[in-house]
Order: C-alpha cells, then sequence, then structure tokens
C-alpha cells in the first residue's frame, strides 16, 4: 500500500487499485475545492500507473457517500461574499466531472447512503455505479433556488421517458432501485458486503470482483408510475406539468406537484429549460458548459441565498422565494440563465475529445 493522506481525501494504493476515499463524514462527505482538487490530482497520478488497474471511489462513514457541494461558502458567495471563489470553485468541479466520464480505466463509484448533487458528479459520470439499500440518490437544487449542475441535467435527460424530469422537478431522491432504473448506476450490492467488494476490487479485475457480488435489485417504486410520469411530465411548460399532474388523479401524482410547488418558481422553470436543451446538446461537456452558465446565473438571484438559508443554515424550512409564484416569473428571467458569459465561459465542448476512450 502507497499513497498520500489530506485531512478531507484519503489516496492510497490497494493492490491493483487506487482508492480514493471521501472524508468529511461529520459533514456527510461534503465537497470542498481542496477535496476535487485532490480527486483530479490523484486521476493524473494514475492514469498512466500500470500498478493501478482501477479507481475506487467510497465515502468515510454510514450515513453518505457523498452529500453534495460546500454550500455554506456558496451561501457565502450568494451573501455578497465572493463570487470569483464558488466559480472558481465549480470550473475545477465540472472540469473533474467530465475527466471521471473520459477516464480511461475503470473508475468504480460505491453509492452506499446519502449522493446528492455534487456527489452525483463524482460517482454517476463513473464507468461502473454501485449502489447498496442504503443509497438516497438526489438532484435536489430546485428545493434550494438552484439548477441542477455537476452533469446531473445531462444524465436526467437521460434517463428512459421523463423520470429525470420526476426527480429533477420534484427535488425528489431516488433510492437503489429506481437509480438503477434511471441509468444513474449499474449494480446493485448489499451494503453488508461492501467490505469483501472492496478486498477484491483490489485483488481482481472489476468485472470478476463485482461478479462475486453483485445480486438483483428490489422492484424500483417509479418503475410502476411510468404512465403519468411519461404523461404529465411531457408538457412543455411548468404549468401544464402541474395541471396535468393535479388531473390525473394519482395520488402520487399530486404529491409531485406539491413538491413542485414547494420549490423556487423561477428555479424550476430554469430546471425544465436546462433539462429540455441538454437532450439537444449532444456531449458531457457541452451540457456542462451549459450549466456553467446556469449556476453561475444562479448565484446572483435571491432564491439561491433564501433556499439555503431555509433548508440549511437556520433550518426553518419556510423559504420566501422571489418572486413566490410560477405566474410572476418572466421569460426574461428564465433566459438570463442561459446567457453566454463572454470571456468566463468554461469552454469544455471545444476542448475535449468527443470519444469515451
Amino acid at each position: 500500500m502507497a499513497g498520500h493522506t489530506t485531512d478531507e481525501v484519503l489516496v492510497q494504493r490497494e493492490g491493483r487499485a487506487g482508492l480514493i476515499v471521501l472524508n468529511r463524514p461529520a459533514a456527510l462527505n461534503a465537497l470542498t475545492h481542496g477535496m476535487v482538487r485532490s480527486i483530479a490530482a490523484a486521476l493524473d497520478a494514475w492514469e498512466d500507473d500500470d500498478r493501478v488497474q482501477a479507481v475506487v471511489v467510497t465515502g468515510a462513514g454510514e450515513r453518505a457517500f457523498c452529500a453534495g457541494g460546500d454550500i455554506v461558502a456558496i451561501h457565502r458567495a450568494a451573501t455578497g461574499g465572493d463570487a470569483r471563489a464558488v466559480e472558481e470553485f465549480w470550473r475545477d468541479e465540472y472540469r473533474l466531472n467530465a475527466r471521471i466520464a473520459r477516464y480511461p480505466k475503470p473508475y468504480v463509484a460505491v453509492m452506499n447512503g446519502i449522493v446528492m448533487g455534487g456527489g452525483v458528479g463524482v460517482s454517476a459520470h463513473g464507468s461502473t455505479r454501485i449502489v447498496t439499500g442504503a443509497t438516497r440518490l438526489a438532484m435536489p437544487e430546485a428545493g434550494i433556488g438552484f439548477v441542477p449542475d455537476v452533469g446531473g441535467t445531462y444524465l436526467l435527460a437521460l434517463a428512459p421517458g421523463e423520470l429525470g424530469t420526476h426527480l429533477a422537478l420534484t427535488a425528489g431522491s431516488a433510492g437503489a432501485a429506481d437509480a438503477l432504473l434511471c441509468g444513474l448506476a449499474d449494480h446493485y450490492v448489499p451494503a453488508e458486503r461492501l467490505p469483501a467488494l472492496l478486498d477484491d476490487l483490489a485483488e481482481r479485475p472489476v468485472h470478476d470482483a463485482l461478479a462475486r457480488h453483485v445480486e438483483p435489485a428490489p422492484p424500483a417504486p417509479l418503475a410502476g408510475q411510468r404512465g403519468w410520469i411519461d404523461s404529465c411530465y411531457a408538457a412543455g411548460t411548468v404549468e401544464e406539468i402541474l395541471d396535468r399532474l393535479g388531473d390525473s388523479g394519482e395520488p402520487e401524482a399530486k404529491k409531485a406537484a406539491d413538491r413542485i410547488t414547494a420549490n423556487s418558481p423561477t428555479a424550476v422553470k430554469a430546471t425544465l429549460a436546462a433539462l429540455r436543451r441538454a437532450r439537444a446538446l449532444g456531449p458531457l461537456e457541452a451540457v456542462l458548459d451549459q450549466e456553467y452558465r446556469t449556476s453561475c446565473a444562479a448565484l446572483a438571484t435571491p432564491d439561491l441565498a433564501e433556499g439555503i438559508r431555509a433548508r440549511v443554515i437556520d433550518k426553518d424550512r419556510t423559504p420566501r422565494w422571489r418572486p413566490a409564484t410560477l405566474g410572476g416569473v418572466e421569460p426574461a428571467a428564465v433566459a438570463r440563465y442561459f446567457a453566454p458569459l463572454g470571456e468566463r465561459e468554461l469552454g469544455l465542448a471545444t476542448t475535449r475529445p468527443l470519444e469515451r476512450w
């Protein structure tokens, strides 16, 4: 075993595997800028190291793989702090997301526990995504006045039918089976088998190790709801989606409508637009470029600061959105999320090859 350790990320070689452990369990392994840089440095070092046959990424503790980005730092920037620092964090984070998707060696993400936001970005773009009975995966951005990023709109736009639209607009979560159904994961392994799986990954090729531990996932709750989901979310506007959900007569559809209505009206409209645009953009890099625009735009809106305050800082869960209704959201307010950034563009789509390997 050889490697180096920082407080927030443990990086070491275990046999044939390069092991990355997100190591902020008290913060549910939420990503800091330093963690993003450490992961990127490890991938750089291992790409040409013949001793490392696969990269394995896990989260410390029992509760979470990674609960997202460092949202307190984003709140500081959204309330008058240094916006440039957060924008630089996003630049490096999104570049890492693209790097993971194109990494030339197997990238095995062990998505045990909570996987949200930025945690999806460092796992669901990998070549081998493992979920367990404890997995709760979500892109909850609309609930804090934000728009799914880290390639989330790319992944959700690729989900079957309108499942991705449902998860994005409701800011809802998916268990292991629904994550598999939505194409956000590849294999189900019972949580108690993970230590043995990690041991095998250090000694065997990835497929051989997986064969010893993968089991059939339990039934996917969303599979039985595809009818109303695909019908209701195919509508052209958020208002029409809500009308269809209300008219469907399905109790779960009514719950979905209530969740959407509780989220930031501006963010919900921008999220739907981002998902629809993502479907036509092509490669992940082009979608990440768009997400960088939407993230920078969200940073300048009152709803992001208010959403983080209500959900994370004060935890009163009563955000006061501005505007408070969908009808109050002007088309120009949504269009601003997609405005070109000039010299500040992320520019990934013009610098990366399109082939995966």
